[in-house]
């Protein structure tokens, strides 16, 4: 298995990967609250190649996990005593941490998690930061196993999808 950039010819195959998570998610339990066609979408994983931030894990010729790594936080985080002043710079937000279902319970979160630590490592970055549903107790497990501290619940503005609360979690390199 092999971690590297994403690029345009990645798009279709995330995209795939997306719709059929979400749609494993529709039949089981649904953690992370994600819904098809609201997110993640094929212009959630443009975004991120474009912006040079998306990185696939990939088995073969198939891509079997995504995440996209950003400076620039939510506006609500600003509403959390962090503990720390770091610029932007100094920081990167964990988003669209996602495993195709085929490949869940086989320790690729953990790959892509020892992944954005040592990528963060190599860009001398002071803290890793990410939000979560409240109720996705898989990843809140997954995020403290790596000593990520909890740091506020906060309301991201998602509401109208049945997702009020979300926790913050910290992690300082």
């Amino acid at each position: 298995m092999r971690i590297e950039k994403g690029t345009e010819h990645d798009l279709e195959e995330i995209e795939s990967l997306y719709n059929d998570l979400n749609d494993y998610l529709e039949a089981h339990i649904n953690y992370p609250g994600w819904k098809k066609g609201v997110y993640p979408i094929k212009e959630t994983a443009q975004n991120g190649i474009q912006e040079g931030n998306l990185y696939v894990l990939q088995e073969g010729d198939h891509i079997v996990g995504t995440v996209i790594l950003r400076h620039e936080q939510e506006a609500a985080y600003s509403t959390a005593n962090w503990h720390n002043n770091f610029d932007d710079e100094d920081i990167l937000v964990v988003n669209t941490f996602a495993v195709h279902p085929t490949y869940l319970n086989k320790g690729l979160g953990t790959r892509l998690m020892d992944f954005i630590i040592q990528h963060s490592k190599e860009m001398d970055i002071k803290a890793i930061r990410l939000d979560v549903y409240e109720k996705n107790k898989p990843a809140i497990k997954l995020y403290r196993k790596y000593g990520f501290d909890y740091i506020d619940t906060i309301d991201l503005g998602y509401s109208e999808y049945g997702l009020d609360k979300f926790e913050l979690y910290q992690k300082l390199l």
